[in-house]
């Protein structure tokens, strides 16, 4: 594998610090080959403005329009690009963050923000059909990602019948409407539970998930999210009827059988 690691913790010395270290060792011992973006450590800039698309500030700013553009003309600011070719060079995505507010740091969303821009993320339409290719489909697809989550609360309420809600449907705006979107299949996420109180046994525990997780990465079984080119929706992008019923509401109406819980 050659993976990006997309590292949002501001403590190298947290829990999540020690996973990514632990994750990066057994990269390497495996043979795999491996790339680092550490936001906090990159001081990485979350916001979008002008200047990421060399865009006359006289002008209005229409983001999409500007970044599509600086895109195809390599007009780009310097630290996008460089994360493009980060990712561009990886077949594997790790993602792993604190789970703050049921959501991501903002210094990884503004690393989406930023880096995900029309013309190389998404943006492209099959010139058989004209329609977009997204879901399943587009610039990124072929990539694989995951998930790994370090959360305060116990693995039992992330799951269906938690008060925090399920983490798959926390993490579906991520894993289904980012990634998924542009193309790149994802497998389960690794939650780590109770992280803010962890024993080194805890830690242990975790350590061996996340090594028995990394070499299987390839042949793991991504989530079986619905392909939008494939069908199951009609010409307005809506899911078919018998596909949208009561029983399946909501972020599970998009996948094709129930993901596996994301504790395992």
């Amino acid at each position: 594998m050659k993976v990006l690691w997309l590292f949002a913790h501001p403590d190298p010395r947290s829990l999540s610090g020690a996973l990514k270290t632990e994750g990066l060792r057994t990269l390497d011992a495996h043979g795999h080959e491996h790339r680092v973006s550490d936001l906090y450590a990159m001081k990485w800039n979350p916001v979008v403005d002008a200047d990421d698309y060399a865009h006359d500030p006289a002008d209005r700013l229409l983001v999409g329009d500007a970044s599509e553009r600086a895109y195809a003309t390599g007009r780009l600011s310097p630290d996008i690009r460089s994360e493009q070719e980060k990712l561009a060079w990886a077949d594997t995505l790790i993602v792993q963050f604190p789970l703050w507010w049921y959501g991501m740091p903002a210094i990884l969303k503004g690393w989406f923000d930023r880096v995900f821009v029309k013309g190389f993320a998404f943006g492209i339409t099959d010139p058989a059909t004209g329609r977009p290719q997204r879901y399943g489909d587009g610039k990124l697809a072929g990539k694989r990602a995951m998930v790994i989550v370090t959360a305060g609360a116990r693995a039992a309420t992330l799951g269906p019948r938690g008060v925090n809600g399920d983490l798959n449907d926390l993490l579906f705006p991520l894993q289904h409407g980012t990634l998924w979107y542009t193309g790149i299949s994802v497998v389960p996420p690794l939650l780590i539970p109770s992280a803010d109180r962890a024993t080194p046994d805890d830690y242990a525990t975790a350590a061996t998930r996340l090594r028995d997780r990394l070499p299987s990465l390839p042949t793991t079984a991504p989530l079986p999210f619905r392909h939008q080119n494939t069908g199951d929706y009609d010409d307005g992008l809506l899911l078919h009827p018998h596909l949208a019923t009561p029983h399946h509401p909501g972020p599970s109406a998009h996948y094709t059988a129930p993901p596996p819980p994301a504790h395992r």
